[in-house]
Formats: structure tokens, sequence, C-alpha cells
């Protein structure tokens, strides 16, 4: 995988400017902070990383193979144009009708309205390159083709970009390619994203447009995992709304998967007794599940309907957990629920979110510390709810006595229970035992036991 980094373009030199620093001081600080933000949303690195001003030899000679194929000249002015006319009825390929030209400046050295910069002269105080045709620097489309076929050759398999670059950038990408490598198709799959909008707002979220929230901001408030689950809720070619509740019902959903983990493994321990199980039934929808998560996938990555599918196997899997008073007579299944557990985290491990790490307090150096605190509370409290339960072989009066002198304790007991769950904590009594959970952060920032 190779991301193209611009790191000189007509934006980054007009900031420079205005900050009197150099466009490529300016584009590195963007870049430093753009790894960092990815980083911080567990997004995977690219294989290389190839930036525009550290291949500007490469390009230029890209130029000159379009122009030895007679679809591109330049200019007196030292500006070079792809002819897109010397493309034919193929200009337009990806997006089935290229849009018409915009009006050019009255002293335009085009040879056609539609035609497109691949070099450009240099402005007074402006970065450039020295080049056959002048001291310059590339347009911004000629970047990418030169890098992807640097590292890619004549053919990609896999292009992605924002809705937005279909056309004109992604267009005439394939046409540049196309022309140099003098091949019928360069790209085979072009995925065109959808845009982050605010809900209510049908521009998309921008820093030009100050309708934004920051990653590091976003991040003070839930964790990366969730919002990669709500991205997940949305086909990537849809615009996709953001707000605080959106991003809340993630959260449950992510927080309802793991408390479904967290109970069948205590059903596997046989810490969780429960009615008879109807294996047959959660087999089928195991199997029903994989198939439909499978064509899901195949059909244009659907996501939407892939987390439906893993969500209703979930629920079907906690409608068999029902807990029961006292043990029950007939046979326990946790082969079954071994294989869903199995299923389900191995699907939320290859879309890169942990259902692991939703037990533990995200962004706190003290987790460790607090998981023990924790642990050694509830061991403790079983202890006293155990003793204020227990009644051994006394006879039916003394059994009602120490009910009601141990009531206290069991009223305490339940009532740490509820207190601890303002503070993210839930602690869920089972038969002879006790389980807890870390139920997330606050959306008001405090975190479990602060």
């Amino acid at each position: 995988m190779v991301m193209g980094i611009t790191d000189v373009d007509d934006k980054i030199i007009k900031r420079a400017n205005e900050m009197n620093v150099s466009p490529a001081s300016l584009a590195n600080v963007y870049e430093e902070d753009f790894k960092q933000d990815m980083a911080a949303l567990k997004v995977l690195p690219p294989t290389v990383y190839l930036r525009v001003t550290e291949n500007i030899p490469q390009i230029i000679s890209f130029i000159e193979g379009i122009i030895a194929n007679g679809h591109a000249y330049s200019t007196g002015k030292g500006n070079v144009y792809f002819d897109v006319q010397s493309r034919g009825d193929k200009y337009g390929k990806l997006v089935g009708v290229a849009p018409g030209p915009i009006a050019e400046p009255g002293d335009s050295d085009k040879r056609h309205a539609s035609d497109f910069a691949l070099w450009k002269t240099a402005k007074p105080q402006e970065v450039f390159w020295t080049s056959p045709w002048g001291n310059g620097r590339p347009g911004w489309h000629i970047e990418c083709s030169t890098i992807s076929s640097l590292v890619f050759g004549s053919q990609l398999d896999i292009h992605s970009g924002g809705i937005d670059l279909a056309f004109p950038h992604h267009e005439n990408e394939i046409a540049q390619c196309e022309v140099f490598h003098q091949c019928k198709q360069w790209g085979n799959y072009f995925l065109h994203s959808g845009h982050l909008h605010v809900k209510g707002n049908e521009e998309k979220m921008s820093k030009s447009l100050k309708n934004y929230i920051t990653v590091k901001d976003f991040l003070k408030a839930f964790p990366p995992d969730v919002f990669r689950l709500f991205c997940m809720r949305s086909s990537y070619r849809s615009a996709i709304d953001y707000s605080g509740s959106s991003m809340l019902e993630a959260k449950h959903l992510l927080l309802a998967a793991a408390a479904f983990v967290e109970d069948a493994r205590a059903y596997i321990k046989g810490q969780l007794v429960c009615g008879p199980i109807r294996e047959d039934v959660l087999w089928e929808r195991l199997s029903h599940t994989k198939a439909t998560v499978k064509a899901a996938l195949a059909d244009d990555f659907d996501m939407p309907r892939v987390v439906d599918a893993i969500m209703d196997l979930i629920h079907h899997g906690n409608r068999q957990l029902k807990v029961v008073a006292k043990e029950p007579g007939g046979p326990r299944s946790p082969a079954v629920f071994g294989s869903i557990i199995s299923y389900i985290e191995q699907f939320f491990e290859t879309v890169g979110i942990s259902l692991v790490e939703q037990q533990c307090v995200s962004g706190d150096s003290s987790s460790g510390t607090l998981h023990s605190v924790v642990e050694e509370l509830v061991r403790f409290r079983l202890k006293v709810r155990q003793f204020a339960l227990a009644t051994g072989e006394a006879t039916r009066e003394a059994r009602q006595q120490q009910r009601l002198e141990r009531q206290p304790l069991l009223e305490a007991c339940d009532t740490l229970r509820q207190d601890l769950v303002a503070h993210g904590i839930s602690i869920k009594d089972r038969s002879s035992t006790s389980t807890w959970e870390l139920l997330g952060r606050r959306s008001d920032g405090h975190r479990p036991g602060s």
C-alpha cells in the first residue's frame, strides 16, 4: 500500500508565505500531525509514504513521456498541459460523462479550456524546480500518477479517495497513466468514500468551513474503536452524519458485544447458570451469520449489513443466556458458545476493534491497578454476600432469624453494586459467584473509579 503526500501546492505555498516559513517545513508539520492522528485512531500505516518534492525528477520524466506519446504540449510561458481532446471519448470513462470546463482567464495559454496542467511555470516568490520547460513545479494530478507508477508499474489494483476526487483528479490520473503506459486499463477498482458531515448540515466536515471537530478533541470523549464501529454502520460510499447521539449508539453496541462475550465466557466456565440451551438454534444462527457476512462483504463491502448480522447473532445468544436461580438439571452446551465467541472476536479483530479493550479504562495508565482493586473489592463483596445467604442446617425459625440479622449485609452489598454503576463498574451476581465489567468512559469525561 502506498500513500502519496502532496507537500507542495497552492494552499501550502500561500500559507507558508503568510507564516514566513518554507513550504517544506509547513508541510512536514501537517504530515506528522496527520500521522499522529491516524495512529491514535488505530489506522494502519501504508507500506511506504512517497512525497512529491522527493520525486521531482521522476515527475519530469513522466511528463516527457506523455509529450513524446502525443498527449501533452508545452507553451511559451513554460507551462505543460495535457491535451484532453487527444483522448477522444476515452476521457470521462470513470465518471461516465465529464463535466464541461470552467471559464478560463483571458491570458490562458491552453489550447482547449478542458486541458489541465502537468507543469506550472514558477510565479514570483514561489518554490520551484528546473525543468526542460523552465522553472516551475508539478501540477496536482501528475504527482499521483508518477508516484503510483514508480511502485506498481502499468497497472494499479485498488485506488481510494474521497468521492470529490473522482472528477477531475482520478479521471485525470487515468488519462495520464493510460497514455504514458499505453495500456487499455490502468486502475482496476476505485473506492470512493463519502464525506463526514455534521448532523443537520449538508456540507462536509472541513477545516476551511469551521464545522469540524479535531481527532484529538474527539478522542477525549470516545475511544477509537467507537469511531470505527460508527463508520462501519454506514456504507463507505455514503455521506455519514456525525453527532453525539450517533456516537453513543455505536458505543452502546460495542459495549453490548463485549458484555455478551463476557457472559458467554462465564457460562462456559460454569459461573453463569442458565436454563436448557437451544443448541440447534444457536448453531443454525452462527452458520447463517457466517454466510450473511461473507455475502455482504462480497457485495461492495456492505458493512451496515455485516454489523446487523453480528449484532443479531449476539441478540440470539443473549436470549439463550437466561439466568435461573437454581442449578438446572439438563446438560450444558459450552461448545456452541465457544464457537460463537471465537467468531465474534475474530470478526472484531479483523476490522481493528478489540473487545478486550472495552473492559479497560482507555487512556488511563493505572488501568492495571484499577483492575486489581476492583477484583479484590468484588471478591470481598462476594464473600460477604455468600455469608449473608448461607443458612446451614439450622431450623426454620433459626434460618428466618439469621436472614433478619444478615439483611443489612445484603442491603450493603446491593448499595455498593448500585454505587459502582455511577463510576462505570457493573457487578453481576451469578448463582454462586459474581463477575464485573467496565461500562466504558462516561460522556462527561469522568473515568470509572474517578
